[in-house]
């Protein structure tokens, strides 16, 4: 029966003509094609393969199966965009206006830890920024400013320590030549040193503030008598103004850390009164902060009012602090399905807009870095370090947050062809990031346009028949041959099996089954 059956198929193949296997491909391929048109059009508008959509929605539950596709997984795809990638000097890098204390709050984190929190890169970002607020030209002239000098430029901690303290020994005996030519300013910047690096506290850290203050003042005053009788006064007290608003901002930080929210409100109000240009420090962000803190949306509103500027790149405490207060007049009557149902109001949409001009992706929390960069998962850490207390305070804005990203994130990467406001992630962000960032941070990317597998597959299968049905056309005996072998090799398998069972059962029962 067996050699039967080989001996049938055998006749078969041979009775098969070239037209046959012509026909035979160029069936395979027009059918092939159809569904590469097909399941193109329909990735176009609906963002996905209608095969996997159809396997997922459809097949694996009937088998089983669990769908484990989350937003998270969408956003894996790296691709090879180093050829198109700008530089990182393209992305500007600013100063974390937040940044948390190195010796009171970083350090405790490597205590715990032991995970360095801050990467090298940051640090010397960091001293660059020391030496351009807290030193100037002329700073060799004055022995105690000369050794803070050097102490800003120590990649040690330790060698930066005991130069502050030998900076704050020499200019106590020296206080009389500290006094001549505009003031040394060496004792100051020593107290900043010790109370960023050495203090173990908060508490601490604001004493050494305080006394960084009182050298600070009179520092500022005398530098501002002469600040008119050559450059190099005037460069002193550039210099001197610099170290007095940053003494005075990290005092009101600390008030706002040890719970004294609005002595550190009042603090900063008059520091942005007395020095109205230096908006560089960005100030009014830890002003908006602690006004959060104290649930005065009025004076936030007003604050943003004045420096909500669409002119300048805009910040994520800028942009979410609106969105916060527009989701505070709808968030707490909010529903999803409500909302999917009758649409979205225009409270609403403003709210879910106002959130889409920042929306990145779900990170693990880490402490923030000393440098941030604008819509990088830097600045989106620091600004959840700090502001998530207060999206909690307001009842459903969370959860408005939260729907407005599942819903955005689910159609990555297309949310702007379904026509929702959502700004991607600048090109430039991912190696930025990685430099500010520990390593142990998986850096968030913005997933590129990839084609689905199945779209790739019949592509490639159309291609495939595509040829074999040309090469069977212009050799139509050759590709018969190959077409011949193909098949008889293919069948061989069966063949073998066949033969086996046919030895192994008896032939009476074999031809009871065939005749079954």
């Amino acid at each position: 029966m067996i050699s039967s059956l080989s001996l049938s198929v055998s006749m078969f193949l041979n009775t098969l003509t070239p037209k046959f296997y012509v026909a035979l491909t160029g069936t395979s391929s027009l059918i092939s094609g159809l569904i590469l048109i097909f399941e193109w059009w329909y990735f176009r508008k609906y963002g996905t393969s209608f095969i996997e959509q159809v396997s997922v929605s459809h097949l694996r539950p009937l088998l089983g199966g669990v769908d484990n596709n989350s937003p998270n997984n969408s956003n894996t795809s790296n691709g090879d965009s180093d050829s198109n990638r700008q530089s990182v000097s393209e992305c500007k890098v600013w100063r974390n206006p937040l940044n948390l204390f190195r010796g009171a709050e970083y350090n405790r984190y490597t205590w715990v830890t032991g995970r360095e929190p801050l990467t090298y890169y940051d640090m010397n970002l960091s001293a660059q920024d020391h030496q351009t607020f807290f030193t100037c030209d002329t700073d060799h002239l004055r022995p105690a400013d000369a050794i803070m000098q050097k102490a800003w430029r120590e990649r040690n901690p330790q060698a930066r320590i005991s130069a502050a303290h030998e900076a704050l020994e020499l200019n106590d005996t020296n206080s009389t030549l500290g006094s001549r030519g505009g003031g040394a300013c060496g004792c100051a910047t020593a107290y900043i040193l010790l109370a960023e690096e050495e203090a173990t506290t908060i508490v601490e850290a604001e004493k050494l503030f305080k006394q960084a203050l009182k050298a600070g003042e009179g520092c500022y005053r005398r530098s501002q008598q002469l600040q008119h009788h050559g450059a190099q006064y005037e460069a002193q007290h550039r210099r001197d103004t610099n170290v007095l608003v940053y003494i005075k901002r990290r005092l009101a930080m600390c008030a706002r850390k040890l719970g004294r929210t609005r002595e550190a409100v009042k603090m900063m109000r008059d520091l942005m009164k007395e020095f109205p240009l230096l908006s560089m420090f960005n100030i009014h962000e830890n002003l908006l902060e602690a006004l959060l803190e104290l649930q005065a949306y009025a004076d936030v509103q007003a604050v943003l009012a004045k420096y909500d500027d669409i002119s300048l790149p805009k910040s994520a405490t800028i942009c979410y602090t609106a969105a916060l207060l527009k989701a505070r007049a709808v968030s707490d009557k909010f529903s999803p399905e409500a909302a999917s149902r009758r649409g979205l109001s225009t409270a609403e949409m403003n709210a879910v807009e106002a959130i889409h001009r920042y929306l990145l992706e779900m990170k693990s929390l880490i402490l923030p870095p000393e440098h941030i960069l604008k819509r990088g998962d830097s600045e989106a850490i620091a600004y959840a370090f700090f502001h998530l207390q207060h999206w909690k305070r307001v009842e459903g804005a969370l959860n408005l947050l939260h729907c407005t990203w599942e819903g955005t994130f689910r159609m990555i990467p297309y949310p702007l062809e379904k026509g929702h406001l959502f700004y991607p992630y600048p090109i430039c962000t991912e190696t930025a990031d990685r430099e500010l960032l520990p390593s142990f941070h998986e850096v968030s990317v913005y997933p590129k346009k990839e084609l689905p597998f199945f779209i790739l597959f019949t592509a490639g299968l159309c291609s495939f028949t595509a040829m074999l049905a040309l090469l069977t056309h212009q050799f139509p005996e050759l590709m018969g041959v190959f077409a011949k072998a193909f098949l008889s090799t293919l069948f061989a398998p069966l063949n073998f099996v066949m033969e086996k069972v046919e030895s192994i059962l008896p032939s009476s029962l074999w031809h009871q089954l065939t005749r079954i």
